[in-house]
């Protein structure tokens, strides 16, 4: 089996609203039915016991090696702990291809276990070893290695179950929640708000400790000191037993407690020093290890914690006991578990050397072996929800502490007795205040409740009603959905909103470029996305990015289909039908929010057979009120955008708003009916987002057909008395729409400079050339800038091909070059000519015809 192409979907896509791996693979023939190779399935099951059944044979009887690929690649997530469960398998067009479809959570595990899969296939092929074991081992710590930690990760969740959309920054915890103007940012469980100066001084401990001091908080006395007798002399000071740590120390490590002659002292010291380039001395509080988390100004949780530990059974060495403990399944490396295994490090072997102990010591029934003097998560100890228990003063001690430090998400360690007294009764303080505090020991205690401490940052990070989201229009179809992205942001501007869009052309905020290009697929989307100065965003989305990526967004507030045209990238990456790309473009209608709107073109039966599966109300638009698809919804007294007479109007019930089409300059006056379509999809897609009707009004009186506003799409110039029309229109369906809008305009003669794309179909090229041939007088031929494969002077062969035995067509050349091509056609016009350039890199074109045309103006001035 050969793989031929395999690529990550990071959004919703054609396949499912799951992240997913896609891959397109070729079945040798005697793997297109593996039932028949003798003992394979017998030999796969040796292997993998747990792979389960493989799917039913499809509807021919026949079950492939594709087929058992789709099986092992998530069946080994699966037991690897990954939570997926999407697969599936569709047979290509060629025979022997398949798309295999599997689901992943990280997408690197993904890819490791179907490349594991693969080596697990050919070995139960070739009857050859797999180590099963060490393949879910690599996938296990792959994962834990990759996917969000406990902390962030329950922040995420949180945010999912608020309907915020989050997407990670990095591989690590840097996570950016919702989108443009609207989104915050976390890191671990640390927000956007916290202030770098806060982060310091909780670092800083004896700055800490002095603030606190200030306003009241208990805290234990202390110092920094300069060296290990030093550290001596502090102990001395202070009198009694006395707790040594690193001065901006995390974790708990290189902490040391209870300590209090000389020798403990300075191997204290030794350790702290290793962990921090200060080290404190501060006075030993006898008592329990708590911690408070707090949020914004509010207490959320509160835990006891314990150190590692382990109790004697009068049999089991300290070894063996502990061996036993970290067999809890609860228990793992890192923070990826509820518990950490419990270490047998140097600290902990100093820590049994005071109790008189080694590991291989055999403990009395029942005694109780302290493993470490902190009591921290991450080094094996446990931890119990005490969160009803707290006293309502040491909560107002706890809040007080992090607001001085200035921390709105803030784990507060206090040592004392009981947190059901105030700490002042008891002689407890506050020991540390923590920045990004870990939030495993409140999500998963040891023993007590869970507490859902993410929703609680996420109800502090957003208001109540937010849900970090900005009015999101994608626009998708064949043709025009340029032109509705450009004119919908402009109407959404109009209504005050700082806008960004993507389209063919670029990346661009309040109408300056940040990228240039074709920037209609998902990598652009979620850059603009990302940017924090877009109040509404308007999204070209094609369908090259969805078959690429999938979609960069989990659902959109209004998405738009155009129209779905029938010869348009046919024939590439089995999209072989119309009826292929309208279930392609329909993504987009999947993914509108509820609450959102869908618009579609009435006029089109593949943009209205998506109707049905959209989550959101339709608005149609059409070409006029009696069209049946448009009459019905309006009857229905839902939203409809049609033409009437000389106005499109939009009406809902018994509302309805009347715009003269002698006011919308796109559509000049209504004689451009492309245009007009792509004006009612845009006042739809307006409508659905929320745009005031002054906005639209207005928008719509301001927005003209520029090269500037909508670059290649019908722009139009004067040329010696000559018209010239400028468009990007590369397909079949787009040209038929020019050829009629040209044939509609008064000329002398007509003149075409057409090129073709060579990933098109032969029937679609040859089409191309028909079409100019039945409308233009002339043809001045060119070859695109890429050939996208095609061998010199191939595509330039089918167009002509197309125009042989053209009933208008009296003559035609075939030019090297786009911009010879144009200077040759504009050779040939006389006044009252028209010409129609059909370009292909539209910038450079439109640049060298704008240049064309103010020289021919030079020369008139010159002249008079």
């Amino acid at each position: 089996m050969k793989v031929n192409r395999l690529r990550a979907l990071r959004g919703p896509n054609l396949w499912s609203r799951h992240t997913a791996l896609e891959a397109t693979v070729t079945c040798e023939p005697h793997e297109c039915d593996v039932r028949r190779l003798p003992g394979f399935d017998e030999r796969l099951r040796q292997r993998f016991p747990q792979l389960g059944a493989l799917p039913q044979p499809s509807t021919d009887g026949v079950l492939t090696m594709a087929h058992a690929l789709e099986v092992a690649a998530l069946a080994l997530q699966t037991e690897a702990g990954c939570a997926v469960s999407f697969s599936r398998t569709i047979a290509a067009p060629e025979p022997g291809v398949f798309q295999v479809v599997v689901e992943y959570g990280v997408e690197d595990v993904g890819r490791a276990a179907f490349d594991a899969a693969l080596q697990l296939l050919q070995a139960a092929q070739d009857d050859t070893p797999f180590d099963l074991q060490a393949v879910l081992a690599h996938l296990r710590e792959l994962d834990e290695d990759l996917r969000l930690g406990p902390s962030t990760g329950s922040i995420v969740e949180a945010a999912v179950r608020r309907g915020i959309p989050y997407r990670r920054l990095t591989t690590g915890s840097l996570v950016q929640l919702g989108w443009g103007s609207q989104q915050r940012r976390i890191q671990a469980a640390e927000c956007d708000s916290t202030s770098a100066i806060a982060e310091s001084i909780a670092q800083d401990k004896e700055l800490t400790k002095r603030l606190l001091h200030a306003v009241g908080v208990p805290v234990p006395l202390g110092r920094p000191v300069a060296d290990a007798e030093d550290a001596w002399r502090a102990a001395q000071e202070l009198g009694g037993a006395v707790v040594v740590k690193p001065r901006d120390g995390n974790q708990g490590k290189g902490v040391t407690v209870n300590v209090s002659t000389r020798e403990q002292v300075l191997a204290a010291y030794e350790v702290a020093a290793r962990y921090g380039s200060e080290v404190m001395i501060e006075r030993y509080l006898p008592g329990i290890d708590f911690r408070l988390l707090v949020v914004g100004n509010r207490l959320v949780a509160a835990a006891r914690r314990d150190p590692p530990l382990v109790i004697g059974d009068g049999v089991h060495t300290v070894r063996e006991l502990v061996e036993r403990v970290n067999a809890d399944p609860r228990r793992g490396d890192g923070h990826a578990t509820p518990l950490t295994r419990i270490r047998l490090d140097a600290i902990a072997l100093e820590r049994l050397a005071q109790q008189g102990l080694t590991p291989d010591d055999v403990p009395a029934l029942g005694q109780r072996v302290v493993l470490r003097n902190n009591a921290n998560l991450s080094t094996g100890g446990t931890a119990t929800d005490v969160t009803d228990e707290v006293h309502p003063d040491v909560a107002q001690r706890a809040i007080l502490a992090a607001m001085t430090v200035g921390l709105d998400v803030c784990g507060v360690d206090v040592v004392c007795q009981t947190v059901a007294r105030p700490l002042e009764e008891q002689q407890g303080g506050i020991v540390e205040v923590n920045a990004a505090p870990g939030l495993r020991m409140h999500l998963s205690p040891s023993y007590g409740k869970g507490r859902d401490v993410g929703q609680a940052i996420i109800d502090h990070m957003f208001a109540p009603g937010q849900d970090g989201r900005i009015p999101l229009v994608a626009v998708t179809g064949t043709n025009g959905k340029t032109t509705t992205v450009r004119l919908t942001a402009h109407l959404m501007q109009r209504h005050g909103w700082r806008v960004g869009f993507t389209d063919t052309n670029g990346v661009y905020v309040q109408g300056r470029a940040i990228d240039t290009g074709d920037c209609s697929g998902p990598k652009s989307a979620r850059r603009l996305l990302a940017h924090p100065d877009v109040d509404a965003a308007v999204l070209e989305t094609a369908r090259g990015g969805i078959l690429r990526e999938g979609l960069a967004f989990d659902r959109c507030h209004v998405g738009v289909v155009t129209n779905i045209g029938t010869g348009d990238h046919l024939g590439l990456n089995y999209i072989t039908t119309a009826e292929d790309v309208g279930v392609l473009k329909r993504v987009i209608v999947q993914n509108v929010a509820p609450n959102g709107w869908t618009v579609l073109n009435a006029a089109d039966p593949h943009c209205v057979a998506m109707a049905p599966l959209s989550p959101a109300p339709v608005i149609y638009f059409g070409p006029d009120a009696h069209h049946p698809v448009v009459a019905t919804h309006r009857a229905l007294g839902r939203r409809v955008v049609f033409v009437d007479h000389d106005a499109i109007v939009a009406a809902e019930g018994g509302w309805h708003m009347r715009l003269p089409l002698a006011d919308i300059p796109l559509t000049d006056a209504g004689r451009i009916p492309f245009q007009v379509d792509n004006a009612m999809a845009a006042i739809a897609a307006a409508w659905g987002a929320g745009v005031s009707w002054s906005a639209v009004v207005e928008g719509l009186r301001t927005f003209e057909a520029t090269a500037q506003a909508v670059p290649g799409r019908f722009n139009r110039f004067s040329y010696r008395g000559a018209s010239l029309v400028a468009d990007y229109g590369h397909n079949p369906d787009a040209i038929a729409a020019l050829c009629r809008t040209v044939e509609a305009m008064p000329a002398g003669k007509r003149v075409v400079v057409i090129s073709a794309a060579g990933d098109r179909r032969d029937q679609d090229i040859i089409e191309q050339g028909r079409l100019v041939g039945q409308t233009f007088d002339e043809v001045v031929l060119f070859e695109d800038a890429c050939q996208r494969g095609r061998a010199d002077g191939e595509t330039i062969a089918l167009l002509q091909r197309g125009l042989q035995g053209a009933p208008r067509t009296r003559w035609q050349t075939a030019v090297r070059g786009e911009f010879a091509a144009i200077d040759t056609a504009l050779q040939r016009l006389q006044p009252g000519d028209l010409c129609l350039i059909l370009v292909d890199q539209v910038a450079e074109a439109l640049q060298h015809i704008q240049q064309r045309v103010a020289e021919a103006s030079d020369t008139v001035a010159a002249a008079t």
